[in-house]
């Protein structure tokens, strides 16, 4: 019974004076407001008539829009008068078109369309979880509604990362341009194995230039070299609880999955195998890739539902899947904290192992705010204190930094917000040494 209904009751109990009775007014009224309730109810659309389904748009990009419409198609021989709310997670910021409050009409055989449109505010699968659908009779006294009918039609919005440093891929491809020699530079990298010879331009190196063959051509010529293709690059992903921090505005696992999207996409570019492994105290994500673009679409998906686990990572796991997957000699990008108490019990025991096989790369971010705490003058007491908790842990990043240097372990640690560019930037310079 709704709440015209019970307005029904109040009208006629103000016209109780005018009955001789008012014992039977009270009577007689009520009975006739429920028998119009009980034939509105029964004129009203059952929900086993209404049939739903969905239709939009299965991924989006953090911070991004997506529209996701649900329709409603009325078998029944009358007409549907129904309230709809179509419930998703909260997380998924959906807003539908429609409000919950607003009275649809569907006539018999006819669909109706309820788009709504979804803002999410984190990354992962962000699923529709409830659909209501409270159907009214024609004079809107009461109303039919039954749980789990229609059937909710399952929908999950897939959320990709965010993937900021994207916009940074244009300047690093212009570098990878110039190592590969597309663009005759000055700048031009060395690679491994002998392509052709040219003319000494200013700027070349000496020790570049065939001395038999400038005596032949009488000219001074240069070898060039055809640059390194086909690598290995692994990146593993410590999404262990260290991983849950948040660094900047967002966690750390997220700044790692921006660094690796886009060293990805460098490598690719540049023909180089990219492999990764999410892992904690159990494989939580893998990729095989083929070094081909079309790489990076199955990457972001299967990083989009990715989240920290609250366990200490087990990083003789994670070295004996790397040595297990990896045969042949490649370049190991580990995306973890520099953490004394993490890596100096987990990490550096199983270090000189992998290190053994593979060139390993330590990729780790780290919050500004320490930086800044040690470098700005102390104005009271509290301020000299986080000063020197400033300085205290950036003197273990050194420790740590160093531990891992004597095993030959290139160490990348960057702010949060510069990390995939200072990363690409060392790939680069591996790259244009052949030390990949």
């Amino acid at each position: 019974m709704t709440w015209r209904a019970a307005l029904l009751l109040a009208v006629g109990a103000l016209t109780l004076p005018l009955w001789p009775s008012p014992f039977a007014g009270v009577l007689v009224m009520t009975g006739a407001v429920l028998a119009l309730v009980l034939v509105d109810r029964l004129l009203a659309v059952s929900p086993r008539e209404v049939v739903a389904d969905r239709e939009g748009d299965r991924a989006v990009r953090l911070g991004g829009s997506a529209t996701v419409a649900l329709r409603l198609t009325n078998t029944s021989g009358r007409t549907l008068r129904a309230q709809v709310r179509d419930a998703w997670v909260p997380s998924a910021g959906a807003l539908p078109d429609t409000p919950p409050r607003q009275l649809l009409t569907v006539e018999p055989g006819d669909s109706v369309l309820l788009p709504s449109r979804l803002t999410p505010t984190r990354r992962g699968d962000r699923p529709a979880v409830a659909l209501t659908v409270r159907s009214y009779g024609p004079l809107r006294l009461a109303f039919r509604q039954r749980a789990g009918r229609p059937a909710m039609p399952p929908w999950t919005l897939r959320v990709l990362p965010r993937f900021d440093s994207r916009r940074h891929l244009p300047e690093k491809l212009a570098r990878l341009r110039v190592i590969d020699g597309i663009q005759v530079t000055r700048g031009r990298g060395q690679g491994t194995e002998f392509d052709t010879l040219r003319e000494y331009v200013v700027g070349d190196d000496v020790r570049s230039i065939d001395w038999r063959a400038s005596a032949r051509q009488s000219d001074v010529l240069v070898r060039t070299w055809r640059p390194e293709r086909d690598r290995r690059l692994v990146c593993v992903l410590d999404t262990g609880r260290t991983s849950a921090v948040r660094v900047g505005d967002e966690p750390r696992l997220d700044t790692a999955i921006d660094a690796a999207l886009l060293l990805t996409a460098l490598a690719s570019r540049a023909g180089d195998r990219v492999d990764l492994l999410a892992a904690d105290t159990a494989v939580r994500a893998t990729v095989t890739g083929t070094g081909r673009p079309a790489l990076l679409p199955r990457l972001v998906h299967a990083l989009a539902p990715l989240q920290p686990a609250m366990v200490e990572t087990d990083f003789e796991l994670i070295a004996g899947e790397v040595l297990r997957r990896q045969r042949q000699r490649s370049l190991v990008v580990l995306f973890t904290a520099l953490e004394a108490g993490a890596l100096g019990e987990g990490l550096l025991p199983v270090l000189p192992r992998l290190a053994a096989r593979h060139r390993v790369l330590i990729a780790a971010t780290h919050d500004p705010v320490l930086s800044a705490l040690t470098t700005r003058a102390p104005a009271r007491v509290e301020d000299a204190y986080a000063a020197a908790a400033g300085w205290r842990a950036l003197a273990e990043r050194d420790r740590v930094r160093a531990a891992l240097s004597r095993h030959g372990v290139t160490v990348v640690d960057a702010p949060a917000g510069a990390l995939a560019t200072t990363l690409a930037d060392a790939y680069l310079r591996l790259k244009s040494r052949a030390q990949l």
